[in-house]
């Protein structure tokens, strides 16, 4: 899901600017399960590459009109997929108790985090799935067609690129939200309801190489 975050800039990272739409950009709390994460390029994990995730991002773009995400938080529940992330990429991973719940059409992810702080900070969000979306309109185009990220590590601002098919996306109606992620990212916290609620089945998703930008 989605919410307005002004024009994004005092969270802008060094290299990337906010990505707007109409003037404004948006804060995400995207909840996901994993399945079969391959560690530095390596075949996909049964057991520890499959696990709940719920991160909160920002959208960015870089000078070589790269379009991606900059991720304030990603918390995991598998503890070696958080350790090789923030060693590697240095990307903000935190060690958390999870689980997704389903009960027919109506999801439930939980979140409490472990590991580091602020520790206990939270998520609950329980949605309904709907609709198939045959053609997203453009803000949800916005939101979702992202293929990368962007980081910085080892003294230099990253492009990591990802490849995979578009996002097959169904509407969903929020049922219930209590979330502190958001404001334990050093965000605001939103006001009202969310701007854009999405449910996707999934898709397959392979990263590429990195790609080096500004020097710090």
């Amino acid at each position: 899901m989605a919410g307005r975050s002004g024009d994004g800039r005092a969270a802008a990272p060094t290299g990337h600017l906010p990505d707007l739409f109409d003037g404004v950009t948006y804060v995400g709390l995207i909840a996901f399960r994993m399945a079969g994460v391959g560690f530095l390029r390596t075949p996909g994990v049964p057991y520890l590459g499959t696990f709940c995730e719920t991160n909160v991002r920002l959208y960015s773009v870089d000078e070589n009109g790269h379009r991606a995400v900059v991720f304030r938080s990603l918390d995991a529940e598998r503890l070696l997929p958080v350790l090789t992330a923030r060693a590697w990429l240095r990307l903000p991973y935190m060690w958390a108790r999870m689980r997704l719940k389903r009960d027919g059409e109506i999801l439930t992810y939980t979140s409490k985090r472990r590991w580091p702080g602020p520790r206990g900070a939270s998520s609950s969000l329980t949605v309904r799935i709907g609709e198939e979306i045959p053609e997203p309109t453009p803000l949800e185009h916005f939101l979702t067609a992202r293929w990368g990220l962007h980081t910085h590590a080892w003294g230099r601002t990253i492009h990591l690129p990802n490849e995979h098919p578009r996002w097959p996306l169904r509407r969903a109606e929020l049922i219930d939200l209590d979330d502190d992620l958001i404001s334990a990212a050093g965000l605001p916290t939103p006001t009202g309801p969310p701007i854009s609620v999405l449910y996707s089945p999934g898709v397959a998703v392979t990263f590429g190489k990195p790609l080096q930008g500004y020097a710090r």
